[in-house]
Protein backbone atom coordinates (compact mmCIF):
# COMPACT_ATOMS: atom_id res chain seq x y z
CA UNK A 1 0.00 0.00 0.00
CA UNK A 2 1.35 3.47 -0.66
CA UNK A 3 1.66 6.48 2.08
CA UNK A 4 1.12 10.06 1.00
CA UNK A 5 2.60 13.01 2.36
CA UNK A 6 2.68 16.69 1.99
CA UNK A 7 5.55 18.78 3.13
CA UNK A 8 6.54 22.39 3.30
CA UNK A 9 9.99 23.02 1.87
CA UNK A 10 11.85 26.48 0.93
CA UNK A 11 10.67 25.64 -2.12
CA UNK A 12 7.09 25.22 -1.74
CA UNK A 13 4.73 22.40 -0.49
CA UNK A 14 5.69 18.81 -2.23
CA UNK A 15 3.55 15.46 -2.18
CA UNK A 16 5.30 12.69 -1.90
CA UNK A 17 4.45 9.14 -2.49
CA UNK A 18 5.70 5.73 -1.26
CA UNK A 19 5.63 2.65 0.08
CA UNK A 20 8.11 -0.70 1.75
CA UNK A 21 9.04 -0.65 -2.53
CA UNK A 22 10.62 2.77 -2.56
CA UNK A 23 9.51 6.32 -3.16
CA UNK A 24 7.73 6.10 -5.90
CA UNK A 25 6.60 10.09 -6.88
CA UNK A 26 8.05 13.69 -5.41
CA UNK A 27 6.21 16.49 -6.85
CA UNK A 28 5.89 20.22 -6.18
CA UNK A 29 2.24 21.59 -5.92
CA UNK A 30 0.48 23.98 -7.72
CA UNK A 31 -1.55 24.40 -5.14
CA UNK A 32 -2.53 24.45 -1.29
CA UNK A 33 -2.90 21.41 -0.04
CA UNK A 34 -3.50 20.76 4.07
CA UNK A 35 0.61 19.77 5.01
CA UNK A 36 1.05 16.16 6.98
CA UNK A 37 1.73 16.11 10.35
CA UNK A 38 2.46 12.82 11.16
CA UNK A 39 4.83 11.53 8.49
CA UNK A 40 4.23 8.17 7.60
CA UNK A 41 7.55 6.29 9.06
CA UNK A 42 8.07 5.39 4.79
CA UNK A 43 8.20 8.98 3.74
CA UNK A 44 10.58 10.10 6.44
CA UNK A 45 13.80 9.24 5.03
CA UNK A 46 12.52 11.24 1.83
CA UNK A 47 11.11 14.36 3.47
CA UNK A 48 14.14 14.40 5.96
CA UNK A 49 16.05 14.02 2.95
CA UNK A 50 14.91 16.63 0.79
CA UNK A 51 14.68 19.27 3.90
CA UNK A 52 18.45 19.08 3.91
CA UNK A 53 19.15 18.86 0.52
CA UNK A 54 16.79 22.59 0.10
CA UNK A 55 19.21 23.73 2.91
CA UNK A 56 22.14 23.02 1.01
CA UNK A 57 23.22 20.59 2.97
CA UNK A 58 22.66 17.42 1.14
CA UNK A 59 24.21 16.33 -2.19
CA UNK A 60 22.53 13.16 -3.30
CA UNK A 61 20.18 11.06 -2.22
CA UNK A 62 20.08 7.71 -0.51
CA UNK A 63 16.42 6.06 -1.27
CA UNK A 64 14.85 3.24 -2.80
CA UNK A 65 12.72 4.28 -5.49
CA UNK A 66 9.80 2.19 -6.97
CA UNK A 67 9.74 2.89 -10.97
CA UNK A 68 6.86 0.16 -11.06
CA UNK A 69 5.20 0.86 -14.18
CA UNK A 70 7.63 2.79 -15.97
CA UNK A 71 9.44 2.07 -19.39
CA UNK A 72 12.58 0.45 -19.80
CA UNK A 73 13.70 3.99 -22.12
CA UNK A 74 12.67 6.06 -19.49
CA UNK A 75 14.21 4.01 -16.53
CA UNK A 76 17.91 4.45 -19.07
CA UNK A 77 17.36 8.01 -19.12
CA UNK A 78 15.93 8.14 -15.22
CA UNK A 79 19.60 6.10 -14.77
CA UNK A 80 21.49 8.28 -16.32
CA UNK A 81 20.33 11.41 -14.42
CA UNK A 82 21.14 9.96 -11.04
CA UNK A 83 24.58 9.89 -11.91
CA UNK A 84 24.91 13.51 -13.18
CA UNK A 85 26.81 14.94 -10.11
CA UNK A 86 25.64 17.71 -7.96
CA UNK A 87 25.87 21.50 -9.25
CA UNK A 88 26.16 20.10 -12.84
CA UNK A 89 23.95 19.81 -15.68
CA UNK A 90 23.93 17.56 -18.92
CA UNK A 91 22.45 17.78 -22.17
CA UNK A 92 19.02 15.90 -23.54
CA UNK A 93 21.31 14.98 -26.59
CA UNK A 94 24.27 13.77 -23.91
CA UNK A 95 21.57 11.69 -22.07
CA UNK A 96 20.65 10.22 -25.78
CA UNK A 97 24.08 9.34 -26.20
CA UNK A 98 25.20 7.82 -23.28
CA UNK A 99 22.09 5.41 -23.55
CA UNK A 100 23.35 4.29 -27.48
CA UNK A 101 20.65 6.15 -29.00
CA UNK A 102 21.73 9.52 -30.34
CA UNK A 103 18.90 10.35 -31.89
CA UNK A 104 16.39 10.00 -29.26
CA UNK A 105 16.91 13.38 -27.56
CA UNK A 106 13.41 14.32 -27.52
CA UNK A 107 12.00 10.92 -26.06
CA UNK A 108 14.80 11.84 -23.58
CA UNK A 109 12.94 14.99 -23.53
CA UNK A 110 9.55 13.56 -23.12
CA UNK A 111 10.94 10.87 -20.33
CA UNK A 112 12.35 14.20 -17.90
CA UNK A 113 9.11 15.50 -18.55
CA UNK A 114 7.34 12.16 -17.25
CA UNK A 115 9.87 12.07 -14.41
CA UNK A 116 7.90 10.93 -11.42
CA UNK A 117 10.21 11.72 -8.65
CA UNK A 118 11.53 15.30 -9.01
CA UNK A 119 14.51 16.65 -7.34
CA UNK A 120 15.45 13.09 -6.17
CA UNK A 121 15.95 12.17 -9.86
CA UNK A 122 17.39 15.51 -10.75
CA UNK A 123 15.81 16.15 -14.57
CA UNK A 124 16.07 19.40 -13.30
CA UNK A 125 20.03 19.02 -14.24
CA UNK A 126 18.95 18.51 -18.09
CA UNK A 127 19.50 21.57 -20.12
CA UNK A 128 19.71 22.32 -23.83
CA UNK A 129 22.07 21.41 -26.09
CA UNK A 130 23.52 25.06 -26.25
CA UNK A 131 23.07 25.44 -22.50
CA UNK A 132 19.43 26.62 -22.80
CA UNK A 133 16.97 26.43 -19.74
CA UNK A 134 14.25 24.56 -21.32
CA UNK A 135 11.44 23.14 -19.70
CA UNK A 136 10.94 21.75 -16.27
CA UNK A 137 7.70 20.25 -15.56
CA UNK A 138 8.69 20.66 -11.55
CA UNK A 139 7.25 23.71 -11.91
CA UNK A 140 8.69 26.01 -14.81
CA UNK A 141 12.33 27.24 -15.87
CA UNK A 142 12.43 29.25 -12.46
CA UNK A 143 12.27 26.64 -10.60
CA UNK A 144 14.78 25.16 -12.95
CA UNK A 145 17.05 28.00 -12.75
CA UNK A 146 16.49 28.01 -8.51
CA UNK A 147 17.14 24.65 -8.42
CA UNK A 148 20.72 24.91 -9.81
CA UNK A 149 21.51 28.16 -8.28
CA UNK A 150 21.08 26.11 -5.10
CA UNK A 151 23.48 23.42 -6.16
CA UNK A 152 25.85 25.54 -7.58
CA UNK A 153 25.84 29.46 -7.38
CA UNK A 154 28.65 30.82 -9.11
CA UNK A 155 27.73 29.14 -12.46
CA UNK A 156 24.14 30.09 -12.23
CA UNK A 157 24.02 33.54 -10.41
CA UNK A 158 21.89 36.69 -11.43
CA UNK A 159 23.95 39.20 -12.76
CA UNK A 160 23.50 42.39 -11.69
CA UNK A 161 23.41 45.69 -12.58
CA UNK A 162 26.02 47.67 -12.49
CA UNK A 163 24.53 51.44 -13.57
Amino acid sequence: MRERAVIYTKFGLFKIVGSEQGIYSVNRLEYEEPITEDLPKVLRPCAQQLNAYFAGKRTDFDLKLDWSGATEFNKKVWRVLLKVPYGHTISYGAIAKLIKNPQAYQAVGLANKNNPIAIVVPCHRCIGQNGDMVGYSGGGVGIKQELLRLENPMSFAIQGKLF
